[in-house]
């Protein structure tokens, strides 16, 4: 008879996971599994990048051509704001930026001198300059919403037919409306800078066929001369100009006493009265007359005449007076006067002779025009306050005092010289030495917890921490129990028919008592041949039970 297999007191895990029950398996089951699958997540989560916007604010027709070409890089990518950005991680930001700027993307909502590279066969003249103006029109507004102040931009070219007759050819003008950003402005340079960009673009475009608009419909350019709003755009000039002359004032103020009484201890203010009005003068002056050689002849006439008859009669008053010659003339204007000579003497042939001369003199006129400029400073005031000068003294305290009369007066000086003080002008300077009023600097005591760098360190550590602190609990919950259950549970023995008759053959070695007096062969049985066959049978009938008390057996328990 072959020996019966021993029945093993170590068992294996696997013996002793068959000895647990469906609900003990379960728990086991349901907790490595639940275990392993924090520790998956844990892994991913700690290994996802931080996602950073990649572009903002696209054109759908962008954000379709780079979603496209970021999903044939193998990048990934995420929407944000309702669509309206790309995120993709932070460590693949530029390069991708790169990437999709190497093969033209974005290319934006407006289409430039792309548009010339699509001309189909066939197509007419009006067709092709159409496209062109198309083009012009795209790059100008890409230059412009490259400024940072715009948003959007659209730009309209009014571009006409040219023609032979040179007279009749009508100047381009243009149209430019951009929309800002929030709380963004243009100035006058940059308004300045869109205009000349535009009509440096088109040929023979005048600046002034530039209009500007912004998307509330405000004009901001200057209208040209003669259209009826140039007094608005003088007055914002003059009073840009105004602002520019009192902060130059102040400006040069605090760059002469603040070497002196330290930064931040000086304040001043400049106000400055500008007189903008044109106005022309018109003078004419003549002088007196001059000298004869100083003098100019414009005109002179001689005349000269004789009497007809040799004995006429006399003429003139009767008396010795009309019997002399005429004296010579004194004026000073004519000159010195040519004597004439009465008839007679060697030619008494002759009657008297009439000579007359007549001489213009060119008149000394002096007209003069003066024209008033703009901008001319009528009165400046100016106002400054001192703060008290600190001294430290030997033991290292310092201490504020006042100004004295003769500092006050030097830096009144020193203001005065700045400006170019004009006492006829009226200007007026005030300075005044107070102590200056100290704000009161509250320092919050924020909580540990609250501060930025901390809460960025827990984001950091949120998941790898929560992720252990979790798998930990699942072990010591739910693992450990159950591995602690399988360590005691032995596997359930099943014993077969062959194992039962190898344990009913085991005869043990029990001392045998001598047989009672007169007892012979025939003699029945004996109590413990009896116990042996009721055991068997139990064995044969029941073999589970005896099955049990064998367990029992082994695991040192005793039997029910």
């Amino acid at each position: 008879m072959p020996a019966a297999p021993a029945i093993s007191l170590n068992p294996t895990l696997s013996q002793r996971f068959a000895g647990l029950d469906q609900a003990q398996r379960l728990r086991i089951g349901l907790g490595v599994a639940l275990f392993v699958a924090i520790g998956v997540i844990g892994l991913m989560m700690g290994r996802q990048a931080e996602w950073r916007v990649l572009y903002a604010n696209l054109a759908d027709k962008d954000g379709g051509a780079i979603v496209a070409q970021l999903t044939t890089m193998n990048i990934p990518y995420k929407h944000a704001d309702g669509g309206g950005a790309i995120l993709v991680p932070a460590d693949k930001v530029y390069d991708t930026r790169l990437r999709l700027a190497s093969q033209g993307l974005p290319k934006g909502s407006v289409a430039g001198f792309e548009t010339m590279d699509a001309n189909r066969f066939g197509m007419t003249q009006f067709q092709e300059r159409l496209a062109f103006q198309r083009g012009l029109e795209g790059e100008l507004t890409r230059s412009i919403q490259a400024l940072s102040s715009v948003q959007s931009a659209r730009v309209h070219l009014a571009l006409p037919n040219q023609n032979g007759f040179f007279r009749e050819q009508q100047k381009p003008t243009a149209s430019v409306v951009v929309g800002l950003n929030a709380g963004r402005t243009l100035d006058r340079a940059q308004l300045a800078g869109i205009i000349h960009l535009v009509s440096s673009s088109v040929p023979e475009m005048n600046p002034a066929a530039v209009s500007v608009l912004d998307d509330t419909g405000k004009l901001l350019s200057t209208p040209p001369e003669g259209a009826g709003g140039a007094g608005g755009g003088g007055d914002a000039q003059q009073l840009q100009y105004v602002q520019q002359l009192e902060q130059l004032y102040s400006r040069r103020i605090l760059d002469i006493l603040e070497p002196v009484m330290g930064r931040d201890n000086v304040k001043a203010q400049v106000t400055a009265e500008l007189d903008f009005s044109q106005t022309e003068s018109t003078s004419e002056s003549h002088k007196p007359n001059q000298t004869p050689d100083s003098t100019v002849i414009r005109s002179q006439q001689v005349s000269e005449s004789m009497s007809g008859a040799a004995g006429g009669p006399p003429s003139g008053v009767p008396g010795a007076t009309t019997n002399q010659p005429p004296a010579a003339s004194s004026a000073p204007i004519n000159g010195a006067a040519q004597a004439l000579t009465a008839a007679g003497g060697a030619a008494g042939a002759g009657g008297p002779t009439k000579r007359e001369s007549i001489i213009n003199y060119e008149v000394d006129k002096t007209v003069r025009v003066v024209r008033g400029g703009t901008g001319i400073v009528k009165r400046i005031s100016a106002a400054v306050v001192l703060n008290h000068q600190s001294i430290t003294d030997s033991k290292g305290k310092t201490t504020t005092i006042p100004l004295t009369d003769l500092q006050t007066e030097k830096m009144t000086a020193l203001v005065r010289e700045t400006i170019g003080f004009n006492k006829d002008r009226g200007d007026s300077v005030n300075l005044m030495n107070a102590p200056f009023a100290l704000e009161k600097v509250v320092l919050t005591d924020i909580p540990f917890w609250k501060q930025p760098e901390i809460q960025d360190l827990a984001r950091s550590f949120a998941w790898p921490v929560g992720t252990l602190l979790f798998g930990a609990l699942v072990l010591l919950g739910v693992i450990k129990p159950a591995l602690k259950v399988l360590a005691q549970t032995q596997p359930k023995v099943a014993l077969t028919s062959r194992q039962l008759d190898a344990i009913e053959s085991e005869q043990p070695d029990r001392p045998q008592l001598a047989a009672p007096a007169g007892s012979g062969q025939l003699a029945g049985p004996t109590a413990g041949e009896l116990a042996i066959e009721d055991a068997r049978k139990l064995t044969r009938d029941n073999p589970a039970a005896v099955a049990n008390i064998v367990k029992s057996w082994i695991n040192g328990e005793s039997p029910a």
